[in-house]
């Protein structure tokens, strides 16, 4: 009962590990999959990659401060660089030693002070069982359960989320509509280009796309450690966005209905050079669906024999009831994203968005999380800050932004605000 259950070994989950034992805080890890890695381990069940898929930011603004990915790794390495790298830091700090991989976390529940975990092993004839743990992390990412929008009328063809698409061999001779503009769907969309007899792209709004290279360095790394006021950096980077990429609407896209940075930039370098060249048309949203004719909102109608649903994820924690994470409309409200404004020992890693944020972000962000663990079991006063701040959960980290309203958005930060949120924390409890 003194040890604490981490759930989830991706990058969030060994941040969590590493933050705990760096810290001595006793506890057990569980992942359903065989190893660490989470989503980036294609190999997974719950793994949502595609053999084409990449860091979408560079690898020096992305990798853990304390260990940093080899020089003979890419600029944006694919994603079975990262999952090595992810199995290189947790051999590295000793953090297998702590999990129990292969187990499935199936109810977390209050007993008096402390946390019931129920898991089961997922070997054949294995019986569930239970253990009383002092607080809970979990750690279990964001990006796995499929959000399926729903349509008007019947499509007769073959259609299926992204997170179930690995390679374009689907797309081989097929007529191909891939539904959803966010960087998984511009990826596979120009997978689709190249296999696909005819491909189009349904959005529904329009895009801010960042090239991933600008005078020839990895884009989000120009600039250094310059930070502008948010307005100048809005005009001057969308400057530089159209001299890079020009301008979306000329490509058939619509015009974006918010500045840069108000949702989650889409950083690719080829989805409009396809466009350009003719191989991928760009529609707009589905009005409804007729055996395998797609009717669009703005009056055209095409056939196709395959759809893709690049339609996002929705938040799933399905081994807690919501009413225990102080859930409100589309995520739970917690302080940083973080901090249960009750209890003491219940806590969400990685539930955290922001441009440019990397895994050192959601490190620092369990940093944080630990050393108030450490200070809540020492009993000290340092704990008592963070006690009642955490009581307002809706603590604006938006830095000035206004994120349009998108229930991935709902938990969206802005980097800077939060990471000086976060050091100031951290600096209060050190």
């Amino acid at each position: 009962m003194e040890k604490y259950a981490l759930i989830g070994a991706g990058p969030a989950g060994i941040s969590g590990a590493r933050n705990l034992q760096k810290f001595g805080i006793p506890f057990d890890g569980f992942d359903m999959h065989s190893d660490v890695g989470g989503i980036w381990d294609i190999n997974s069940k719950r793994s949502t990659m595609y053999d084409s898929a990449h860091l979408i930011s560079s690898k020096r603004m992305t990798e853990y401060e304390e260990f940093p990915m080899k020089d003979e790794v890419a600029d944006y390495p694919h994603h079975s660089e990262i999952k090595e790298y992810f199995q290189d830091f947790a051999k590295k700090f000793d953090l297998y030693s702590h999990y129990r991989f292969n187990t499935c976390v199936t109810k977390i529940e209050p007993e008096g002070k402390n946390w019931r975990v129920s898991f089961k092993s997922l070997e054949e004839g294995a019986k569930e069982e239970s253990q009383v743990y002092k607080g809970v992390l979990i750690a279990n990412g964001t990006l796995f359960h499929p959000n399926m929008p729903k349509f008007e009328g019947e499509f007769t063809g073959e259609i299926f989320h992204s997170s179930e698409y690995k390679n374009s061999d689907v797309f081989a001779g097929k007529r191909v509509l891939v539904v959803g503009a966010g960087n998984s769907g511009c990826d596979i969309v120009v997978d689709a280009a190249h296999r696909a007899t005819k491909t189009s792209i349904s959005v529904r709004r329009g895009y801010h796309f960042v090239p991933k290279y600008v005078f020839g360095k990895p884009a989000d790394a120009v600039g250094g450690k310059i930070r502008l006021p948010r307005s100048l950096k809005q005009k001057t980077d969308s400057i530089f966005l159209k001299m890079f990429t020009g301008d979306p609407v000329r490509f058939g896209f619509p015009k974006p209905d918010h500045k840069i940075y108000e949702s989650h930039p889409i950083v690719n370098s080829l989805v409009l050079y396809h466009v350009g060249h003719g191989d991928i048309e760009v529609k707009s949203d589905i009005k409804k669906f007729a055996g395998k004719t797609v009717h669009f909102k703005d009056g055209s109608s095409e056939e196709y024999d395959l759809i893709l649903l690049a339609t996002g994820y929705s938040l799933d924690y399905p081994f807690i009831d919501k009413k225990h994470l102080n859930w409100g409309g589309s995520t739970p409200r917690l302080y940083m994203n973080s901090f249960h404004p009750e209890h003491d020992n219940l806590f969400i890693l990685g539930l955290v968005e922001a441009a440019g944020l990397g895994w050192e972000g959601r490190y620092k962000q369990a940093e944080l999380v630990v050393r108030y663990i450490k200070a809540c079991e020492e009993g000290s006063k340092k704990a008592n800050k963070l006690r009642q701040v955490k009581k307002n959960p809706l603590a604006d980290m938006r830095g000035g932004f206004k994120y349009i309203e998108l229930d991935r958005m709902a938990y969206y930060v802005h980097k800077d605000t939060y990471l000086k949120s976060l050091k100031k924390h951290i600096k209060e409890l050190t």
